[in-house]
């Protein structure tokens, strides 16, 4: 792998290099995968792993510390009527939120996550990204989540895009030596083909990502069932040729239970059990949240209950 990313040159080619995307067949599978029918106990198992798996977030321009506070307090007890519901996994917030969650959240074991790089556009000098990373980590963050250069690898500067995120792990380790991990985001709503998806997922993964994310969900198109599992093939294929084990995270434009479950399929059939927990797989959701929990109210008592049996985010 050293040897594919010893210059510009051979990293652009083993980049190009990597076989073609079938659109049509990856389109194909992955609406074959979102019909598969998951009923009964099968069907609470799998809310109940959605629930864990979730990074409940806030990243408003008008975010405040006792709007972060009530996110978590639900993070910690997602359904006050029902205390056996799991808690999520992540608060994500922006880093100057990241000390008041990390307070709100103490020992919880739930992680505080905090975008980083000048998120959503990512628009600034690597040294204001690299400060972005170091504060937030400074104020407790236990995960970062930083956007790529878009505008870098669309240009084809697949090195700068590199280092970038290499110079960013770096970025994310404290003092004592630990690490908060890393999860890339690509905006994949903005690269344009599936090929540069699957390019941009190698990228990643060779300059150290911990996990692989589809979307800020700040543009028109965010998560998509294609995207996602052309992203876990990815990881699939890294895993099976480096022996390393990397996170997926789509993000953005997932609602609903039926959603949910369509991607827990996806992980399940594409990379296997070993992927379906919150330490490798994530949704980048609120809303989610809500339908998940009257979804399993439902399931437990038989009766559904409307929007305002849970809380507004």
């Amino acid at each position: 792998m050293a040897d594919m990313t010893a210059d510009d040159g051979a990293l652009r080619r083993f980049l190009h290099g990597l076989p073609g995307v079938d659109a049509v067949g990856l389109q194909a599978r992955a609406a074959t995968l979102g019909t598969r029918s998951i009923k009964t106990t099968a069907k609470a198992y799998a809310i109940d792993l959605a629930i864990s798996m979730i990074d409940l977030t806030t990243l408003e321009g008008a975010d405040t510390p006792g709007k972060v506070r009530a996110l978590c307090a639900k993070a910690l007890l997602p359904d006050p009527t029902d205390r056996t519901a799991p808690r999520v996994a992540a608060v994500c917030v922006y880093p100057d939120m990241v000390a008041t969650a990390k307070e709100a959240l103490g020992g919880s074991g739930i992680q505080v996550a905090s975008v980083a790089t000048a998120f959503p556009a990512g628009r600034v000098a690597l040294p204001v990204k690299l400060a972005d990373t170091r504060d937030a980590v400074a104020a407790g963050a236990d995960e970062i989540d930083m956007v790529i250069d878009r505008g870098a690898f669309l240009s084809g500067r697949y090195m700068a895009v590199f280092e970038e995120i290499k110079a960013v792990k770096e970025a994310c380790v404290r003092a004592d030596g630990s690490a908060a991990h890393l999860k890339v985001i690509f905006e994949t709503g903005e690269l344009q083909t599936y090929d540069n998806v699957r390019r941009a997922s190698w990228l990643a993964m060779l300059a150290g990502a911990d996990f692989i994310k589809t979307s800020t969900g700040k543009v028109a198109v965010n998560a998509t069932p294609p995207v996602t599992l052309l992203m876990l093939e990815a990881v699939r294929d890294f895993h099976e040729s480096t022996g390393v084990q990397v996170g997926v995270k789509p993000a953005g434009g997932i609602r609903t239970t039926k959603d949910a479950v369509k991607y827990l399929v996806m992980v399940n059939e594409t990379l296997g059990e070993r992927w379906l927990t919150a330490d490798w797989f994530r949704f980048g959701a609120s809303s989610l949240l809500n339908d998940l929990l009257m979804q399993r109210q439902k399931l437990s008592t038989g009766r559904y209950s409307g929007p305002d049996y849970v809380t507004v985010d």
